[in-house]
C-alpha cells in the first residue's frame, strides 16, 4: 500500500527555518522530520512513498538522490576519481517525488497524484507531524468501518500548564500541559479509498479539509480513529525545539523502530 505525504507548503509559521528549507526538511536530531514520518510507516511495513512537493522541492529531491552517500561510510580518491563504499546505511524505501506546484492547496496536490496512486487504497499524512500511532490498528479500524476515508483524531496537549480549582476556589493541583479542551482535531494519518477523488473537483484550488472531507462527513463516509497516545505537529520554532529536546533525551515516543 502506498503512503502519500503532503510536503509542498511554505511553512510560514516556521519561517526561521523555512526561509532556507521546505518544512518537511527541517531537522529533528539531525534528520528531516520527513525522514521521521517515513520511519514510522516503515516500522509497520509500509515502504512505498509518494511525496507531494512544491516549495523548494529540489531540496527534498536532492536529499533522496544523495541518501545513499550521505549515510554510508565512504572513501573518495580524488586522484583516481573513485568512490569506495565501506558500510551501507540505507532504507527499504521506494520514493516517488511529484512536483505539485508552489501554491497548490492540499486537495489539489492529492488530485495531482491520482494516476500515480492508482485505483487502490492508500495512506496519506502531512509532512510535519509525528506520533506513536499503531498504523496496524488504524488500518484495521478503517477496514471495519467501511468508510471511504478514515482520519486519525488526536487531542493535543495544551501549551501552558493548568491549575485545578475546587468549588471553594482552592487550588487542588497543577497539571503540566494537560490535553487542550478535550476537543478532538484532525491529526492526519489517513487511510483512503480511491473514491476520495470523486470528492475533489478538477481544476481550481481545493483544500482537502474543506469540500472533500466535509462532503464525506455529510455523506457519512468519513471515519475517525481515536489515538490516545503521543502526537505532535511542528508548526512553529517552539514546536521544533520541543521535538528536538524530546529526541535528544532519547525518549522520542514516535521512534518505534528504536525499540525493535
Amino acid at each position: 500500500m502506498k503512503v502519500v505525504i503532503l510536503a509542498g507548503g511554505f511553512g510560514t509559521r516556521l519561517s526561521e527555518e523555512t526561509d532556507i528549507l521546505p518544512k518537511p526538511m527541517v531537522e529533528i536530531g539531525g534528520r528531516p522530520i520527513l525522514w521521521h514520518i517515513m520511519k514510522i510507516y516503515s516500522h509497520w511495513g509500509f515502504n512505498e512513498f509518494i511525496v507531494l512537493t512544491g516549495y523548494k522541492s529540489h531540496i527534498i529531491k536532492e536529499f533522496f538522490i544523495d541518501y545513499y552517500a550521505r549515510y554510508s561510510d565512504i572513501t573518495v580518491d580524488l586522484n583516481a576519481n573513485t568512490v569506495e563504499i565501506h558500510k551501507h546505511r540505507t532504507e527499504p524505501w521506494r520514493v516517488t517525488m511529484l512536483y505539485t506546484g508552489q501554491e497548490t492547496m492540499t486537495g489539489s496536490r492529492l488530485a495531482a497524484a491520482k494516476d500515480t496512486i492508482g485505483s487502490e487504497r492508500f495512506m496519506l499524512t502531512y509532512g510535519d507531524g509525528v506520533s506513536d500511532i499503531s498504523i496496524r490498528d488504524l488500518l484495521a479500524a478503517h477496514e471495519r468501518s467501511g468508510k471511504t476515508a478514515t482520519l486519525t483524531a488526536v487531542q493535543p496537549s495544551g501549551r501552558y500548564g493548568a491549575i485545578i480549582i475546587d468549588e471553594n476556589n482552592a487550588v487542588k493541583r497543577f497539571d503540566e500541559k494537560p490535553d487542550g479542551d478535550n476537543a478532538w482535531i484532525n491529526g492526519g494519518f489517513f487511510v483512503m479509498e480511491p473514491q476520495i477523488f470523486d470528492y475533489i473537483p478538477s481544476g481550481g484550488q481545493t483544500i482537502l479539509e474543506r469540500e472533500p472531507l466535509e462532503g464525506l462527513a455529510k455523506a457519512g463516509k468519513l471515519g475517525a480513529y481515536r489515538h490516545y497516545g503521543f502526537w505532535k505537529s511542528m508548526d512553529t520554532l517552539r514546536d521544533k525545539n520541543e521535538l528536538t529536546q524530546i529526541w535528544a533525551n532519547g525518549k522520542a515516543p514516535w521512534a518505534l523502530w528504536e525499540r525493535q
